[in-house]
């Protein structure tokens, strides 16, 4: 046996571990707190209340205030850890249901779930200790520091161009039901499969249009020369509520994504986590 084969050969067996797959699916119960949070703060915006940063950390502040928040946040932070671990491992053994081109495919979208489940996971403890974070401004400051390099107004458009293809991905994703391949379908009845398909849907659209106006707003950005539009997603849930007919587009959105954090509860459930 080679060093290769070995070495795949340990990480399916850490893939199948009970602990991480136990972990796992603690961490997909923190994924849809976080979406509800996103959406409760969203529904206030559109009401004319702000309460903070409408993003991923303003989320995770929001839930550390309530009871017992930041022991829940502490279990979110360590389920989030064990989904980039899991996302990690299918890089190197997993998909293999699939073949060819997209066997590749799902392997570079595992690999980028693992840099966005790390990246919760840390934003999470960072609130967790009381380190003072915004995503927002993490994201204006990345953006600025690339514009002022060579090139620097092309990649930033370049990621504009991936963040609304990612958002145009998941609408897709999400109304043409492929998410159904990753639930454990004959282990649900016939209403909890409606109800997490009819979940799935409507949370994958709203995240995809969430995504597609922060693409937006990196074009924005190289156009105006301002990095400060491109804030992430607490400057397109401003943006949207800006507009005409704005806070009732917003509510819809945030209703998106509340169905979205419904969802990921199903999916602590029935999601095939083991390769």
């Amino acid at each position: 046996m080679t060093v290769a084969q070995s070495a795949r050969r340990t990480a399916r067996q850490a893939a199948r571990s009970g602990t991480l797959e136990t972990l796992t699916r603690i961490g997909f119960v923190g994924y849809g707190l976080l979406h509800l949070a996103v959406a409760w703060i969203a529904v206030q915006l559109a009401l004319g209340h702000p309460s903070g940063e409408s993003d991923q950390a303003g989320a995770f502040r929001y839930l550390a205030d309530q009871p017992f928040g930041r022991f829940l946040l502490m279990v979110t932070v360590i389920g989030l850890a064990a989904m980039a671990v899991w996302q990690l491992l299918l890089v190197f053994v997993g998909h293999r249901e699939e073949h060819g081109f997209s066997r590749t495919a799902e392997r570079v979208a595992s690999a980028f779930r693992t840099l966005v489940y790390a990246a919760l996971a840390w934003t999470a403890y960072q609130v967790v200790v009381g380190t003072p974070t915004s995503n927002a401004e993490q994201t204006e400051k990345a953006t600025a520091g690339l514009m002022s390099r060579p090139a620097g107004l092309w990649l930033v458009a370049l990621a504009g161009v991936a963040v609304v293809a990612t958002g145009l991905g998941l609408v897709v994703y999400g109304a043409r039901r492929k998410f159904e391949k990753r639930l454990l379908i004959a282990q649900m009845g016939n209403s909890t499969r409606l109800t997490a398909v009819r979940l799935g849907q409507l949370g994958y659209v709203a995240k995809g249009v969430a995504f597609g106006i922060v693409g937006v707003l990196l074009f924005q950005a190289v156009t105006s020369h301002n990095p400060a539009k491109s804030r992430g997603l607490d400057a397109a849930l401003r943006l949207l509520v800006s507009q005409p007919y704005g806070p009732v587009l917003l509510i819809l959105i945030a209703l998106g994504l509340a169905a979205f954090g419904a969802y990921c509860f199903f999916q602590a459930r029935y999601r095939k986590v083991c390769p």
